[in-house]
């Protein structure tokens, strides 16, 4: 088995300014690192336990089979902080029949982002 020590999720947008605007400025996702010059640099920003990579350059948006899934503390205040950040949202918070509330967004690019709430009560809180 290999022995993993960092992961991060590479995104090749198709207006990498655009893109870091939304992921740094509009979601606030701190920044991790940067790397390179000119318009396709890398910015590296945090997401909580992994890492996305937003560099490059694409001429077609990501497949729309990739997701972001985001766990935050409280999805209804990110409603609200994105909501007033200019985010459009695409689905607004709702609690699931399995339990977890999500609220969808998307990027610049239509990659779907699931914003995610695990409630106290949920069993991802715990192991039996």
């Amino acid at each position: 088995m290999v022995h993993v020590l960092s992961s991060r999720t590479l995104l090749r947008p198709t207006d990498p300014e655009r893109s870091r605007t939304f992921y740094g400025e509009q979601l606030g996702l701190d920044v991790y690192r940067e790397f390179g010059t000119g318009p396709e640099r890398g910015t590296v920003y945090f997401l909580g336990g992994g890492f996305l990579e937003v560099a490059g350059h694409s001429e077609t948006p990501p497949s729309p089979a990739l997701k972001l899934w985001l766990q935050v503390a409280d999805v209804a205040a990110a409603h609200e902080e994105l909501t007033a950040a200019g985010v459009e949202v695409v689905r607004p918070p709702v609690r699931e029949p399995w339990g977890l509330i999500e609220m969808w967004i998307a990027d610049p690019d239509g990659t779907e982002i699931v914003v995610v709430e695990v409630p106290g009560d949920h069993p991802l809180r715990y192991r039996p």
